[in-house]
């Protein structure tokens, strides 16, 4: 996996640091086998991990600087105003002088998806700081008087101020979310930047900070022929900059935004681009028509992999291998198939439409809060005094289907936002108690996930229910989630990643946006489909959201090596005294057979935290 690591304020000398930061960044480059750069001083060292255009080191007066990435630095000089000037055209060496001049301008003046790190040896002073959008994780941990770090949770614990103790928080989180939500880690002592922060440490002391948050401009400002045309040109622009110059190809699901990439490319390209698609041998989870729809209506070269249930097989070890936090977002899978399948062509950078829901309005759970929301609008007295006594008293409304319609309306929409999007949350309908044994409950606090989104839910003052659940899903579904699965499939497959709906420009478009222009009453992306109206096919405007959907709980029923895979995984997750073994024999013996699409999920879940352990031989907390 690419990436950068380092530290400040450890070492006994040049010599020892060089061994240790080669020792550190091994992992970075387990799965693509990139070069390795390193800079070492008396008290710090950094490495990076990528190709040539993504790894930025420099050392010179006393500074060592480390860029994973290829951002823009609007540092005041062009290529030419460089060179006229006798300066270096490094983009690591033009952040140092940077910040020599004004440290507080290094995040602002970046644009684009990058990890940065800037060590002052001398003065014991660090600058860490991710993207905007977290496309680039970062993880760190101090240890009294040193500060250490790493894009890869595998490395960080290989210094040894910062050895692996899990902590139970962390486990909690992920079976909550299916994965672990920053800022917190999966070990004890680590944390992670989150999106547009920046981390300050000073001879011991660590001072946080956010140099850019989401902020909404709700206020009408142009036409839909001039907003129209300006995405148009921002789609061009993001594309073409995503691409970069390397062979590069798309993953195509036929939804909205994997369309609209494909369409793009073949717009800017003067021969047939190639896409990708996964399908699945399954009973509504197989979508390949509508990516052959796209494929046709924009004269693509298109590939197509069928996903089987022994590639599940095969890559669940895999998975568990990559992610260097636990991960149960199953489709990883199919995901790294389709890079994987790039790949053998040749290709070394896939383009993803992940972003477009959480800036322009495309998730489904969008128009329904705005259903539970209009109950708002109901004058209390009238919920309070006649409606929700006639709902709940209603004789034998139990079996009335329309009533209890209006119940689970009621109850839902009572809830205070972001509460209410957790109503069905896996682990929230089976019981924590009813999941965890009692001794590792004792380590953990059931109440701080939903404390976390409410955290996160009240950073954003936007003033309508739409962009404050957008700018939730900024960090929860994209930056933690979508970006991490994408991204880590494709290292497994030695392929890049690259968003174009996550430029600066094309997110500064969004946030300029109406509510209304995302979610319009209950359609979904309004904006978005009526400016592509004409551009992408009706079919794909007008059809339902699904995505590369894996279905195991189907295959887990009928195929034999996959169920013993994860009996054997959940036998052996029972001695690690974390899950009731009580819990799992129901959840094999009973829950499965009675919706193994739902229960599935759980199976998976627990499965891949057993293999993110056996991965790693990570301790036991």
């Amino acid at each position: 996996m690419s990436g950068l690591c380092g530290w400040i304020g450890h070492g006994a000398s040049v010599a020892d640091n060089q061994a240790l930061i080669g020792a550190m960044a091994a992992p970075l480059a387990a799965f693509d086998q990139n070069a390795i750069g390193t800079l070492q001083a008396a008290r710090s060292a950094l490495a990076v991990s990528a190709r040539a255009a993504s790894a930025h080191l420099y050392q010179g007066d006393g500074l060592l600087v480390a860029v994973w990435g290829e951002p823009e630095l609007a540092d005041g000089l062009d290529a030419q105003g460089r060179q006229d000037a006798g300066l270096a055209d490094g983009l690591a060496e033009r952040v140092a002088r940077l910040w020599r001049r004004d440290p507080d301008a290094v995040c602002v003046k970046l644009s684009g998806a990058f990890a940065l790190a800037i060590l002052d040896d001398a003065k014991g002073d660090a600058l860490l700081a991710i993207d905007r959008m977290g496309t680039h994780q970062l993880s760190y941990q101090t240890a009294g008087e040193a500060l250490v770090f790493a894009t890869s949770s595998d490395a960080l614990i290989r210094h040894p101020k910062t050895p692996a103790a899990i902590d139970p928080q962390g486990l909690y989180n992920y079976v909550y979310f299916h994965m672990v939500p920053a800022p917190g880690t999966v070990y004890r002592g680590q944390q992670r930047l989150l999106p547009g922060e920046c981390l300050r440490f000073r001879q011991g002391s660590v001072e946080k900070r956010a140099y850019w948050r989401m902020v909404f401009d709700e206020q009408p400002q142009h036409s839909f022929e001039d907003l129209k045309q300006q995405f148009r040109d921002l789609l061009r622009s993001s594309v073409r900059e995503a691409a970069g110059k390397q062979p590069y190809g798309a993953f195509l699901s036929g939804g909205t935004d994997s369309s609209t990439i494909a369409g793009i490319m073949r717009e800017l390209g003067d021969q047939p681009v190639n896409t990708y698609s996964i399908g699945f041998e399954a009973e509504g989870y197989d979508e390949m028509s509508y990516a052959r729809l796209a494929s046709k209506h924009f004269g693509t070269s298109h590939h197509e992999y069928y996903v089987t249930p022994d590639d599940v097989v095969a890559a669940i070890p895999r998975i568990g291998a990559v992610f260097d936090q636990p991960f149960g977002n199953a489709s990883a899978v199919p995901a790294f198939y389709c890079a994987r399948l790039a790949r053998a062509d040749g290709v070394t950078r896939m383009l993803g439409g992940d972003g477009g829901d959480e800036l322009f309005g495309g998730n489904e759970r969008y128009s329904k809060q705005h259903v539970f929301a209009l109950y708002d609008k109901v004058p209390g007295l009238l919920r309070k005094a006649l409606l929700e006594p006639a709902v709940f008293n209603f004789p034998a409304g139990e079996r009335l289907k329309l009533i209890r319609k209006a119940r689970s309306y009621i109850e839902q929409a009572s809830l205070p936002m972001p509460a209410r999007l957790e109503t069905y949350n896996l682990l929230g309908r089976f019981g924590p108690a009813q999941v965890f044994t009692a001794g590792f409950l004792a380590g953990a606090d059931v109440g701080a996930p939903l404390a976390s989104l409410s955290h996160t839910y009240a950073q954003n003052d936007a003033s309508s229910l739409i962009n404050r659940m957008l700018a939730l899903d900024l960090k929860v579904t994209l930056a933690d989630n979508d970006l991490p699965k994408v991204i880590k499939a494709c290292e497994l497959a030695a392929m890049e990643a690259a968003f174009p709906f996550l430029s600066d420009r094309m997110v500064a478009f969004s946030a300029r946006l109406t509510a209304k222009q995302k979610l319009n009453g209950t359609q979904l992306r309004y904006f978005f489909k009526e400016a592509l109206r004409g551009f992408l096919p009706d079919e794909i405007i007008t059809k339902q959201k699904h995505g590369f959907g894996l279905p195991f709980g189907v295959w887990l029923q009928k195929h034999k090596p996959l169920q013993q895979l994860a009996l054997d995984s959940l036998a052996d997750l029972k001695a690690r005294q974390i899950v009731r073994p009580e819990f799992i024999d129901a959840l094999v013996g009973q829950h499965l057979d009675e919706h193994a699409g739902y229960h599935g999920t759980m199976v998976w879940v627990l499965m891949m935290m057993e293999q993110w352990f056996k991965q790693r031989s990570a301790p036991q907390s």
